[in-house]
């Protein structure tokens, strides 16, 4: 379990690392992410039979942001951990799941002081992670 998490906390941390500068909202095409390390919708790599099971979808109402993975959730297979993360890398919000969960969904609160009047950006990312098929990154507005 501790590798599991060490892996986690440096997958989240090249992520938010490499994410850098203003872009679209809910695209992540703008933002390279190292291929084979993050995946995301317009690039999933050796995952590209994978995305709408793997790639976070984000809905964002006032201070609400709502991360849903569409991924079945088995003792084999099944999502791991939500994040949602700063474009300074932090983290705003997390959540971790069990294969006995009956989805993968996070809803979180994020408070102004949580997003552009600390940090002066308003760009986020949600993070899925997949005990089989990786990290996926979905960029979002809030």
């Amino acid at each position: 379990m501790s590798n599991r998490r060490t892996f986690l906390k440096s997958s989240l941390a090249v992520a938010a690392g490499l994410a850098v500068g203003h872009v679209s909202p809910v695209s992540a095409d703008t933002v390279s992410f190292p291929n084979g390390i993050v995946y995301t919708k317009n690039n999933p790599g050796k995952w590209s039979q994978k995305v709408n099971g793997h790639a976070p979808i984000v809905n964002v109402e006032g201070n609400k942001v709502t991360v849903t993975t569409t991924h079945g959730m088995t003792d084999e297979h099944y999502i791991v951990r939500h994040t949602i993360v700063s474009e300074n890398g932090d983290v705003l919000g997390e959540k971790t799941f069990s294969p006995s969960d009956a989805e993968a969904k996070s809803v979180f609160e994020l408070s102004d002081v949580s997003s552009k009047y600390v940090w002066d950006t308003t760009t986020l990312y949600a993070t899925s992670f997949c005990n089989k098929h990786d990290l996926w990154v979905t960029e979002f507005e809030a």
